[in-house]
């Protein structure tokens, strides 16, 4: 089959289009003929070389996270899918490969398409809207009446997290740039402050949530606008103890993300504010209470760009521009 390999870690390497064989299918896996992949930064980090010491994958490998397609094959223990399904998922850590003509994927992880959502539509929606859904439901339990500030709101996890957070009944301010302002306000946010005009920092208070997307000054200064009690989340990092121990990582690099997430830790609790980090994980439980609020149009997938899969590289270039609004999708069928 054809896929896009990752042949060794470089920044702003190119990846290698070549054979690979079909993957092999355990009994709990599903076999996924792909039409269409989602983009994310993760790809990118990966490529480049920033996740080496907590995700272990060995060059060479298929890269990519999110997936539309359709069921070719299930293993023998596989209830919930048969052949000819049309089904989305992001792979769990250690079986992603989204980048390729086929992929087998665990059931656990698997959920089936929104029927109102093309392929390229459904295969934006996975690592975005997970990772919107692990922080806002899981995590902070976000809830009517409480004010959630979303970074980088035009994002692809911007552009879902905000209608999920309206959907919650939160009040939603956001960031973005001036071109952006009007998507951000149709896709529900209250509160909209121009990055490029207003230091956010200084123009909102009083919040119980941010979500940070952003690099290390954004994070810091986020800590001023939410209130005593307040829970700082962000998905960029600094990695911190909790997720050491969820990885299961061994005692120096848990003392190394101690070390790096230190300095944010002990600002949040001078302020009395709490910090976490979230790395989402692959869950087809919660994708398919996802698939149920995009059928019932409380959420609408936002697509930036939509390329042939032959220019994959193009567009991994295209989504470090930074420029992208929403997700950008790779199409194979």
């Amino acid at each position: 089959m054809k896929a896009f390999i990752l042949d060794r870690y470089k920044k702003k390497s190119a990846l290698r289009m070549g054979e690979a064989p079909e993957p092999a299918l355990l009994d709990d896996d599903v076999l996924v003929e792909i039409h269409a992949a989602g983009l994310n930064m993760l790809d990118v980090k990966i490529r480049d070389g920033e996740f080496k010491p907590i995700l272990a994958y060995r060059p060479p490998f298929i890269l990519g996270h999110d997936l539309a397609g359709v069921v070719v094959k299930v293993g023998v223990r596989v209830k919930s899918f048969k052949p000819g399904d049309e089904v989305y998922a992001r792979p769990r850590d250690g079986r992603v490969g989204t980048l390729a003509e086929y992929i087998a994927v665990n059931e656990a992880d698997l959920a089936l398409k929104p029927k109102n959502l093309s392929m390229a539509e459904a295969a934006s929606i996975p690592l975005v809207g997970l990772t919107a859904w692990q922080v806002l439901s899981d995590r902070v339990k976000l809830r009517k009446g409480q004010k959630i500030l979303i970074h980088a709101g035009s994002g692809g996890v911007g552009t879902f997290a905000i209608q999920l957070a309206r959907h919650l009944g939160a009040t939603v301010a956001t960031t973005a740039g001036t071109s952006n302002l009007d998507l951000v306000k149709n896709l529900g946010a209250d509160v909209v402050v121009d990055y490029k005009r207003q230091d956010f920092e200084k123009v909102l208070s009083g919040y119980d949530v941010v979500l940070n997307s952003l690099g290390s000054d954004t994070l810091e200064k986020s800590l001023a606008v939410l209130k005593p009690g307040g829970k700082l989340v962000s998905i960029s990092g600094p990695p911190d103890p909790e997720f050491a121990r969820e990885q299961g990582l061994n005692a120096i690099l848990r003392l190394v993300l101690r070390l790096l997430s230190f300095k944010i830790r002990r600002k949040a609790k001078a302020r009395r504010v709490t910090y976490s980090f979230l790395f989402m994980r692959a869950n087809g439980s919660q994708l398919s209470q996802i698939t149920a609020l995009i059928e019932a149009g409380v959420i609408r997938p936002v697509v930036d760009r939509v390329f042939p899969f032959d220019e994959t590289n193009e567009a991994l270039a295209y989504i470090e521009t930074g420029r992208a609004k929403g997700k950008v999708v790779v199409t194979l069928r």
